[in-house]
């Protein structure tokens, strides 16, 4: 079999089965070991999966800089954001980070509600500006320029001293084994510090995310209080979320 023909046939199984495990694939190909591993290296190395101990998973569809993830999936995005604001309670100190998702809900926070809001992210602090019952934090640190966010040990810092009721991650990646995770390390770090700092953690998260993982894993998934995504989404590809205690909101 060529190299291009077990390439086809290893995507094929991956979008069958949401993942392959590498001493399978030697069987079913009938090549050896190391033979799938250096063709699962290949394959990672074009974007067309992501390599994991012993396999690999699919890859997550979003874009990963923050101009192209403004224009992926907008609809749904907005969809969510209406579900997302119900959990959202007067007087409640929320922690946002820069994700396009969370930006949606910003947009949308109900005049009359009264909230104080912590973001590392720019965009939504702009977003906010205009909220006549909002008040709201910028959290410092560098500005990581591909996702426009602060990251850094001074946003680590200061969002240590606080504690939240809520926490809105932005979710790049995820999957009920290998958890939650990004692309980017110095955002993986803000993210588990976020988790760390609320209560409870609502992740809005699209089904195209779902099974799929990234280069750091930021948390499990049982992290997430809460998880909000589209009507459509089936039950079986929901439940080991919530074999995990998350309560799932389909909006």
């Amino acid at each position: 079999m060529l190299r291009e023909e077990r390439h086809q046939h290893i995507l094929e199984m991956l979008n069958r089965d949401k993942k392959v495990i590498a001493t399978e694939l030697s069987e079913k190909l009938m090549v050896s070991e190391d033979t799938i591993r250096r063709d699962l290296r290949e394959m990672d190395h074009l974007g067309l999966l992501h390599r994991v101990h012993g396999g690999a998973l699919p890859k997550p569809p979003s874009a990963v800089h923050y101009e192209d993830r403004q224009k992926d999936a907008v609809e749904i995005k907005e969809q969510l954001a209406e579900a997302a604001i119900s959990l959202i309670r007067k007087g409640q100190v929320i922690l946002m980070d820069g994700s396009t998702s969370n930006l949606r809900v910003a947009e949308r926070l109900p005049a009359q509600l009264e909230v104080t809001v912590f973001t590392n992210s720019p965009p939504i602090a702009i977003a906010l500006a205009s909220h006549p019952k909002a008040e709201v934090i910028m959290i410092g640190g560098s500005l990581f320029k591909d996702a426009l966010v602060n990251v850094g040990v001074a946003a680590i810092e200061a969002l240590n001293k606080v504690r939240a009721d809520l926490y809105f991650l932005g979710v790049y990646a995820i999957h009920p084994e290998i958890g939650m995770s990004v692309p980017f390390l110095d955002e993986s770090y803000v993210k588990r510090q976020m988790i760390a700092s609320a209560a409870e953690t609502v992740g809005l998260v699209t089904s195209a995310k779902m099974g799929t993982s990234s280069t750091y894993v930021v948390a499990p998934a049982s992290s997430l209080t809460y998880m909000v995504t589209e009507k459509q989404v089936p039950d079986e590809t929901l439940q080991p979320y919530r074999n995990l205690g998350v309560t799932v909101i389909q909006g």
